[in-house]
């Protein structure tokens, strides 16, 4: 017999499958002591039955399931369809017989709150917090079973189909249970969360009151009161003004009275229950061990628990070295890589950076995972007060560096700052970094006093080749663990020693270029000319950017061509060439692009991207978009516009120092210091290059031994070997790790969820964000705020591009992305302008854009969502700001 009615006392968390997350969850509370209203829980054997009796049902599910969730017009029409129909029904003899004794035992008299309460609901990744209806001061048999049935209905409301659609659940696979619970009148109700809900720290209980019914503020009718408790001191009080509120009726049912005028400015809670009620909050928290959503409400002076929830918006933390406070930095945000990354490359990265490392080949205890991405742990360094005031001298100078100086600013990071043992501390974490790139400096010192620049740029290519072919040759003959050991230590020693040369190309770069604008500063009183940065030469993602614009011209005359790239498919791309018209000239072309430039892709630092040269369709929007904006051979002569604009402004600004007193020896030194500079600065692309070319015979070796763990049975694909780290695939091909499929499947739900959450830029061990977001005195009221990082003012419309799949540009676009990396870089000759939510001054878009000649902002927060396609706007890449003049509508 079919168990209908669950009472509170019979209900913990293993009995989601019965009475979904909100039932599971109040008996367990209930279970543990927490003062939660008494009741029972409808389980979801009675939906079963109940929407098995309809013959259309399963049909309908079927419809339902071939909607997007942007069809909202056949998904409102399908789902009243449904709605309608399960009202029509009359639930079974043996369920309202069952329904009726658990009423009865629990009171005829008394009035009940009737919630719904899916499979799928109030879980860590997913909360359908708000997607079912809730009915209030239920009276009366006949009532409550109307009651739920409307909340059986309310599984298929606009919201909660499209919130499953979204969310990818089955519409079969989540079942409702219904609540029933003894209804409480209170005086003041709300809700609380155990940790910031706004700035991510967890030490703060953030509790919302109001008086009356907490669905008042639920439903957006009255503003709430905004407490906060940290520690055990209340932090913050904002009173709102209340002038309604949601009341029970004696016979049944809610409405909404306006409050007595001594009501409307009254702290809701005293500091005395405030607190209390914070302390019981935590002892949820406790008993779950996660953070918590909970609604309460007090009536007289007793608080009840109508319900708890995972917080699921909130980013994850780094595992927890101790109890100190810690400064994390996002890595991907400087490698303009904020996506999700699986284990492998994680582990990859935290073995090549040569921080705070027990051995060469082991991972980096500063570089530490949180939600898929990688963080710093820069506290060591922000121990040291020279680097704290650095940090806050240049603060409007880059991204990292302002979330920076807001985090060591804290009060609770003055606090936590040690008072001995600081800069001991520091170069125990970063010794094995000064050992590996001491040998940078000398070099470095050479170039910049001695060395021909041009020479040592050539020589940098020449050095970096070298040690990859040795780092080839090492991987070749060996299989098994022999092969994935020997990657592991090339990841952590061949690759640092190929960066040398090409680093201190780029440090010689970079210094020249501070050291000439504050030459030219100080003798002519001006900035350098942008010119100057145009077309400089040996930048590898430029001249990657001049051969897809080769490709564009080779495919621009051949129709058929065209027409085959736009419906190409990856398995297929090379061979589907050799027929058409114009294919075989442009393979060649591409197989010389991909010889050079196959290994690189969008968010390439990631290890387990997809490369160029394996998903050749990623090149096609690029290739397309430089068609429609360019013309034959435009690219090229672009650049050796720019070199010659670049030549015509050294001229121009040397002969005006020359004029000057002393200007012999002033234009001698000038002379050294743009040549050191021009020859280098296209060189601060190539560290990356080297990486990702070492990369490359990485990925390559890792996915032949997968294929081999294919065959073998212990892969089901070979891609799955991306949810391992180094250390755990050296235990796989050694057969050392255990029960390896459910590792990938757990690790698989986990990039589900946080592949949707947004990483900060800085965030401590407690869990507070700290963003970038600036102030601008010099940009117009409403204008979007950012960091100035290429000159000149122009207007045009907007293109958002969220992805490198969608970069179709027309000519004269304003590019707005997330960020943008080596492979955006086609994109730059379309676009009039470049504006970024990610970046600083030194950042991959802020030095193409400068080498292109056109402006650009950087830093603008949310700028993909707030401005939108079509608009009209002018970015002023002088100042830093981003004005909206029109909408497309207007």
């Amino acid at each position: 017999m079919e168990t209908y009615v669950m009472h509170f006392h019979e209900i913990d968390q293993t009995h989601v499958s019965e009475v979904g997350g909100k039932g599971a969850n109040l008996g367990e509370l209930c279970k543990a002591g927490f003062p939660v209203p008494p009741g029972f829980c409808i389980t979801t054997s009675a939906y079963r039955d109940f929407v098995g009796a309809s013959d259309e049902f399963d049909e309908w599910l079927n419809e339902l399931a071939k909607f997007k969730p942007e069809q909202l017009d056949q998904i409102s029409l399908w789902g009243q369809r449904i709605r309608t129909h399960l009202l029509s029904l009359s639930p079974s003899e043996p369920f309202t017989s069952a329904l009726f004794d658990a009423w009865k035992k629990e009171g005829t008299e008394r009035a009940y709150a009737v919630r719904s309460s899916a499979t799928a609901e109030d879980l860590p990744t997913a909360s359908f917090a708000g997607q079912q209806e809730t009915y209030l001061n239920v009276k009366g048999f006949d009532s409550l079973l109307e009651a739920v049935k409307k909340c059986w209905a309310s599984l298929f409301t606009d919201r909660a189909i499209v919130y499953r659609i979204k969310n990818g659940f089955d519409h079969r696979s989540v079942r409702l249970s219904v609540v029933v619970q003894q209804m409480v009148i209170p005086d003041v109700s709300g809700i609380m969360f155990t940790a910031d809900p706004i700035t991510g720290h967890r030490n703060t209980v953030s509790i919302d009151a109001g008086f009356g019914l907490g669905e008042a503020f639920v439903s957006g009718l009255v503003t709430a009161d905004l407490y906060k408790v940290r520690g055990n001191r209340i932090s913050d009080k904002q009173i709102a003004t209340k002038e309604k509120g949601i009341f029970a009726m004696p016979q049944g049912g809610t409405e909404t009275r306006d409050l007595p005028p001594e009501h409307r400015q009254k702290q809701a809670l005293s500091d005395e229950k405030i607190l209390e009620l914070a302390k019981l909050g935590r002892r949820i928290k406790k008993h779950y061990g996660t953070e918590q959503d909970i609604e309460w409400c007090l009536e007289g002076d007793r608080f009840f628990i109508l319900q708890s929830r995972p917080i699921t918006s909130l980013y994850p933390l780094p595992p927890a070295k101790d109890t100190s406070l810690r400064i994390y930095l996002s890595f991907g945000h400087k490698q303009m890589m904020t996506d999700y990354m699986k284990p492998l490359g994680i582990s990859v990265l935290r073995t090549l950076i040569p921080i705070n490392k027990q051995s060469d080949h082991s991972e980096s205890h500063s570089m530490v995972e949180a939600g898929g991405r990688l963080y710093l742990d820069c506290t060591p360094a922000l121990h040291l007060t020279s680097i704290r005031n650095k940090i806050c001298a240049n603060a409007e100078l880059d991204d990292d560096l302002l979330a920076l100086s807001k985090a060591i600013q804290m009060e609770e990071f003055q606090q936590s700052l040690p008072r001995r043992g600081v800069r001991r501390q520091f170069f125990h974490t970063f010794k094995r970094f000064f050992t590996v790139y001491g040998r940078v400096i000398p070099r470095w010192v050479k170039l910049f006093y001695f060395s021909d620049p041009q020479k040592a740029a050539k020589q940098a290519h020449i050095t970096y080749e070298q040690h990859l072919a040795r780092c080839k040759l090492k991987l070749i003959g060996l299989s098994g663990s022999e092969r994935i050991k020997a990657l592991q230590e090339s990841v952590a020693r061949d690759v640092l020693k190929a960066l040398a040369d090409s680093l201190a190309c780029t440090l010689a770069g970079l210094m020249a270029g501070v050291i000439l604008e504050r030459c030219v500063k100080k003798w002519l009183g001006e900035e350098v000319p942008p010119a100057l940065h145009k077309s400089p030469p040996g930048n590898v993602t430029s001249e990657m950017g001049l051969m897809i614009g080769d490709l564009a011209d080779a495919a621009r005359d051949c129709p058929a061509l065209l027409q085959y790239l736009e419906t190409a498919q990856d398995e297929t791309f090379y061979e589907g060439l050799r027929n058409i018209e114009g294919g075989e000239a442009f393979q060649a072309k591409l197989s010389a692009f991909m010889e050079k430039y196959g290994m690189r892709a969008p968010g390439e630092i990631d290890i387990t991207r997809v490369r160029y040269r394996e998903k050749p369709t990623l090149l096609v929007p690029s290739i397309l978009s430089h068609i429609r904006s360019n013309q034959v051979n435009e690219h090229r002569e672009n650049f050796s516009r720019g070199e010659k604009e670049a030549h015509e402004a050294i001229q121009s600004l040397l002969s005006r120092i020359r004029k000057t007193r002393g200007g012999a020896r002033k234009a001698k030194r000038l002379a050294r210091l743009i040549s050191i500079y021009r020859h280098n600065v296209g060189i601060r692309e190539l560290p990356k290059y080297i990486i990702i070319r070492h990369f490359a015979l990485f990925r390559e070796a890792i996915l032949e031994e997968a294929e081999l763990l294919c065959q073998q049975g212990v892969l089901k694909q070979k891609e799955d070997v991306f949810y391992f780290t180094l250390d755990e695939l050296v235990a796989l091909v050694e057969h050392r790790l255990p029960d390896a499929q459910s590792l990938i499947d757990s690790r698989k739900l986990h990039e589900a969820h946080y592949s949707k959450l947004s990483p900060p830029l800085v965030m401590t061990s407690d869990g507070e964000i700290f963003t970038a977001a600036r102030r601008n005195d010099k940009a117009p009221l409403g204008a979007l705020i950012g960091i100035p990082a290429s000159a000149g003012i122009v207007e045009g419309f907007v293109k958002v591009v969220r992805t490198l799949e969608e970069g179709r540009l027309n000519k004269g676009d304003i590019l707005v992305a997330p960020h943008t990396d080596p492979g955006w870089t086609p994109l730059f000759h379309s676009a009039k302008a470049l504006v970024t939510e990610v970046g600083g001054l030194m950042t991959h878009g802020s030095v193409v854009a400068r080498e292109y000649g056109i402006p650009a902002v950087v830093g603008v927060e949310k700028a993909t969502t707030r401005l939108k396609d079509g608009q009209y706007i002018r970015v002023d890449g002088t100042n830093g700001y981003v004005e909206i003049l029109a909408d497309p509508a207007d």
